[in-house]
């Protein structure tokens, strides 16, 4: 087999590579996730939290959930296992042919979407603002409008995607990972620059979007052309590789279909609750996604090349060792975050937000949906890692039945929850959205921890009980130190000393936790993979 490539080798073959590779790709997503919280921060200074704000964020939630359904959703999941394969088993001249039949059937389609995207506004805001038609017309009418601009962004960040999901297959997780932080700059400068010149201030953050999704799309292509990967895209609907991407997709997109589907009833019920409910349920999520961006994203988005080539390879054992590696980093890191933001988050979202137009009752409301969704962060990250162990065998139809379920038990937990805190007149509503996501987020992972079991591809190694417990106590450990020592009043101080104080009690979290761990007898070797 002829090959020019000008790497053939595995993203991470070495001993600690997957976690070399995780902690590059998470030191490059941290940074576009505190550039993401000061863009936050920038939204809670300037806009008030109320119509206009959740106008805003419908508008930019509805690209993202079809950028999640079609590119990081069913399309990375197909493409990234067959490009596997062809690295592993094609010569380089037919790895370049299929990215550029891959990429423009894709844009083509792209194209398609975001043309009835536009030109569908009213309805398709229609469908995912419902309580705004009924009870709010003005932020219905100001929301389409933004949809209408914030639309195309689905065309370029789902092409930036697939760039992204070559460039990880090759190991070049950095790139991937810090492109991100464009959208972020794009938006800061659009709320501090360019919104006094619109009639509409959050009229420019739009325009931001729009400028982001060409600016990260951009950034990208020199880093394909360096590697001999950027061709000029090709209709190749009928190419072999390009159908096996759409057949395996066809049952992945059903897949992604159903979290974007629970993501979009979580909006369609909260537009129909109090003014501003939205907003409250989007800053609340904005800090359980730094976590699960940072490190939940990271270990799934190393793994799946790595599993790829493994079952390409036909080694089982592998695929298995690897597996394990990524579920245990997860317990160890995931379960202080957890506890972390449940401890911490009034005091975080007082720290980070509470200044400007953002008000006391706004942290109040925010604190319940945050602590809330913290309940499955765990559950969320898991996720990110089983996931894999069905995709990277190009199995997707058993994630789909499994996503099935969950969507019908968040649904049923929606109307259980929701429904008698709005009956009883519970102050904050909102929150059992959060908590109905976090509950049908932990029986996925054991659904899907279940099905793997099953299908024989992984078996828990031993010394897990004894991972949990040992998490568990420093979790405890690292809470209690925290709630001592936490102040009662945080709004008192300027911003300054909010951040110094929220700085030092994360620290003494973490320091409390890690000491804990070291004595309960885990040290940091461990936490090495066993890939070969």
């Amino acid at each position: 087999m002829s090959d020019t490539s000008p790497d053939k080798q595995a993203p991470a073959t070495k001993k600690g590579g997957l976690l070399r590779s995780t902690l590059v790709f998470s030191g490059m997503t941290q940074i576009s996730r505190i550039l993401g919280l000061a863009r936050d921060i920038v939204f809670a200074y300037i806009f008030k939290v109320g119509g206009t704000t959740d106008a805003f964020f419908v508008a930019f939630k509805i690209p993202n959930f079809f950028r999640r359904l079609f590119a990081e959703g069913a399309f990375s999941q197909a493409f990234v296992p067959v490009f596997a394969e062809y690295k592993e088993k094609r010569s380089f001249n037919e790895l370049q042919d299929l990215i550029a039949r891959t990429s423009g059937t894709l844009a083509t389609v792209l194209f398609v979407i975001t043309a009835i995207g536009i030109l569908a506004a009213p309805w398709v805001m229609g469908l995912f603002g419902y309580g705004f038609v009924q009870k709010h017309p003005e932020t219905y009418g100001l929301a389409t409008e933004l949809l209408k601009v914030t639309f195309p962004y689905l065309f370029f960040i789902s092409l930036t995607a697939m760039a992204g999901s070559v460039l990880n297959s090759f190991g070049r997780f950095a790139v991937p990972a810090i492109t991100p932080v464009l959208l972020n700059i794009s938006l800061i400068v659009a709320a501090l620059l360019l919104s006094q010149y619109f009639d509409e201030p959050v009229m420019a953050l739009a325009w931001g979007v729009f400028g982001a999704g060409v600016a990260q799309l951009l950034f990208q292509l020199p880093f394909l052309f360096k590697l001999g990967l950027l061709r000029l895209p090709r209709w190749g609907a009928k190419d072999e590789g390009v159908r096996k991407i759409i057949t395996l997709m066809i049952p992945a997109l059903f897949g992604s279909a159903v979290v974007q589907i629970n993501l979009l009833l979580d909006t369609v019920i909260a537009s129909m609750l109090a003014e501003g409910s939205v907003s409250w349920l989007y800053y609340s999520d904005r800090l359980v996604e730094f976590p699960l961006g940072v490190f939940g994203v990271a270990v799934g988005t190393v793994i799946l090349p790595t599993l790829s080539q493994k079952h390409a390879a036909d080694n089982p054992q592998g695929f298995a060792h690897t597996m394990d590696w990524a579920l245990r980093l997860v317990v160890v890191i995931a379960l202080p975050a957890m506890a972390g933001l449940m401890a911490l988050s009034a005091p975080m979202l007082t720290t980070l937000f509470q200044y400007g137009a953002f008000t006391a009752e706004d942290t109040r409301m925010a604190s319940y949906s945050l602590m809330a969704y913290s309940l499955g962060l765990p559950a969320f990250i898991l996720i990110k890692s089983l996931a894999p162990g069905f995709y990277a065998r190009q199995d997707t139809k058993t994630p789909v039945r499994i996503g099935l379920i969950a969507m019908v038990i968040n649904m049923g937990l929606n109307i259980a929850i929701v429904a008698p805190m709005v009956i009883y007149d519970f102050a904050a509503p909102h929150m059992g959205l959060a908590l109905a996501t976090a509950g049908s987020a932990w029986l996925q992972v054991l659904m899907l921890f279940m099905a793997l079991k099953k299908q024989g591809v992984y078996q828990p190694e031993a010394g897990w009980a004894g991972l949990w417990l040992k998490a568990f106590l420093g979790c405890a450990a690292m809470a209690a130190a925290i709630l001592t020592l936490s102040p009662a009043d945080w709004a008192q101080w300027v911003h300054w000393q909010r951040g110094l104080s929220l700085l030092g009690l994360v620290g003494l979290g973490g320091l409390v936790y890690g000491v804990v761990l070291l004595l309960l007898g885990i040290r940091p070797k461990q936490l090495l993979d066993k890939s070969e």
